[in-house]
């Protein structure tokens, strides 16, 4: 188990070093491919052609010794980007595989961080599928490691194959999309070389606003007439694992629940679960869908976090304290909340709790909000805005991050609620405990439950 903010990758000091050491790699990386574009800024630049005219010689001497240095095989390798020409040069050097120093050391960095991976996860360097494919992708051969995964895929199913390569599957799409031939994943995967938020996926390059366009709506939230058979099935003991099974009977199907409790000093609270996404069509009635989960890991205002703003208005006095407790994209829509600053002008978030969701990149707008991760590092979900699950670059420092290696290795179950809140109790219940320490004060007697259904529109 690996716990509080610092670097996740393996354990002991020396992977801290090693994990230092990728980190900085990637910032180099990103320094050399800031040269390129610096220097492709000048010798695109229109004054650069004029000077040809009034000093041919010289000017003929800059234009030589700038298209050397972007293009020495000694030197930055094939390095133009920026700008018209620049995006139209860089785009030939990806189509034709031309070697560039900025790949190759943001590569090696990749490479390391998956090294570090194979500390807590020996698959990835014993012989088998996973080191296969990494081995296909290290010679630049797609069509063999696309092969791999689909022979692993055939023998092991879709679900394990993907969950085997989870803990690091960030780095391994990183590091195909800076060597394969498609111009329009490397952006994201500079994001992860430099630990940066980013816009779009590895695999294709498909962005983010793209999936937006499709995640529209302001949002509502209607409260349910009273269920006495889904009532009686809730937990009300109050810790982390109880609140996951209250969101496993509230199901994905466009349900959120807020209970006041008067905690042990006598002060009334007030908890919000958020339910994840459904599985099935990209798009449905409610924000619980896959366009929805896409749209809010890089955007903050979604039909999700409008929907349950109007349940919080009908629901929770202003002022009043809330901890939300979010898993899949209902962690994500808490952070969202917890961003927004009408959200916080209203009411006081103390904390936010989010199970197998991907929001690393994310911060609470007030800095008294305690934010608290848990993730199974085999879980995929939390690989989706680019932050692997044994990522070399920290949370900040006061946020509570665990992880942990669950026996299951199986996708999607792994991210199931009922599955966290049982790994939870049976593999890692020091964690349960350190988040229900955390989560004490909203621990009490429940005075009102009101479970409430959210639209799209």
């Amino acid at each position: 188990m690996s716990t509080d903010s610092g670097t996740r990758a393996g354990a002991g000091p020396d992977a801290a070093a090693l994990a230092a050491v990728a980190r900085t790699l990637g910032e180099v990386a990103g320094e050399i491919r800031a040269a390129g574009r610096a220097l492709t800024a000048v010798a695109t630049d229109p004054a650069l052609t004029a000077s040809l005219g009034r000093s041919p010689r010289t000017g003929l001497r800059a234009v030589r010794a700038l298209a050397g240095a972007l293009t020495d095989p000694a030197g930055l390798g094939f390095a133009p980007d920026g700008g018209g020409l620049g995006r139209a040069a860089w785009l030939g050097g990806v189509l034709t595989s031309r070697e560039s120093l900025a790949v190759a050391v943001a590569v090696t960095s990749l490479k390391l961080r998956i090294r570090l991976c194979s500390l807590r996860h020996p698959e990835f360097a014993a012989d088998g599928p996973v080191r296969r494919l990494l081995e296909a992708i290290e010679a630049d051969r797609q069509t063999r490691a696309l092969r791999i995964l689909r022979r692993s895929v055939r023998e092991q199913g879709a679900e394990r194959a993907l969950a085997r390569l989870a803990p690091s599957l960030t780095e391994v799409m990183a590091w195909n999309a800076l060597v394969d031939e498609n111009p329009f994943n490397d952006a994201a995967a500079w994001h992860i070389v430099t630990g940066t938020r980013a816009d779009g996926d590895p695999l294709l390059g498909t962005s983010i606003g793209a999936w937006a366009r499709w995640d529209r709506g302001p949002g509502r939230a209607e409260p349910e007439p009273a269920d006495p058979a889904l009532l009686a099935r809730l937990d009300h003991g109050g810790g982390i694992t109880a609140h996951l099974r209250n969101v496993t009977v509230l199901g994905n199907d466009g349900r959120m629940l807020v209970q006041r409790v008067t905690g042990p000093d006598g002060v009334a609270r007030h908890v919000v679960l958020l339910p994840g996404m459904a599985f099935g069509r990209p798009r449905n009635a409610t924000p619980q869908d896959l366009v929805g989960a896409v749209t809010a890991v890089g955007r903050n205002d979604t039909p999700y976090t409008r929907a349950v703003r109007k349940a919080l208005a009908r629901t929770v006095p202003e002022g009043a304290p809330v901890a939300l407790i979010g898993h899949s994209l209902g962690g994500i829509t808490a952070m969202n909340l917890a961003e927004l600053p009408e959200v916080n002008e209203r009411w006081r978030l103390t904390h936010v709790v989010a199970v197998g969701s991907p929001i690393d990149f994310k911060r609470p707008r007030d800095p008294a909000t305690r934010v608290v991760s848990l993730v199974n590092e085999h879980d995929v979900v939390p690989n989706l805005e680019g932050r692997s699950p044994v990522s070399v670059f920290p949370v900040p420092a006061d946020w509570l991050e665990i992880t942990w290696v669950d026996p299951s290795h199986d996708f999607p179950q792994c991210h199931n609620a009922g599955v966290y809140a049982q790994s939870l109790d049976e593999v890692v219940p020091e964690a349960r405990d350190r988040v229900d320490a955390l989560l004490a004060p909203y621990r009490g007697r429940v005075e009102e439950t009101v479970v409430l259904r959210l639209h799209d529109r």
